[in-house]
């Protein structure tokens, strides 16, 4: 089995509207951009309560691809498929 090539882009070159996974202070969650303000992008990160909330990050923060899945970078150890919080089945 072949191992996937890691894409490098920054959150600036996705649309609005694209998912992407990013990491919470326990476990990795989705989220999506919400919009572009005062030179950062917001994204609407979903809790397993049933709540959202909304991240600010810089247009130029690091986002790797894994396949066609765009994860958020982060200085965390360890990878977003193992403490991934499933609180949706249709994802």
């Amino acid at each position: 089995m072949e191992t996937p090539k890691t894409k490098i882009t920054t959150l600036d070159k996705l649309t609005i509207g694209t998912r992407l996974v990013v990491r919470s202070k326990l476990d990795w969650r989705f989220a999506a951009v919400a919009k572009t303000v005062d030179d950062k992008i917001v994204l609407t990160v979903c809790s397993p309560s049933g709540r959202t909330y909304r991240l600010r990050r810089d247009l130029d923060t690091s986002v790797t691809y894994e396949g066609s899945i765009p994860v958020l970078f982060t200085d965390h150890p360890g990878h977003w498929r193992e403490n991934f919080s499933r609180y949706d089945a249709r994802w």
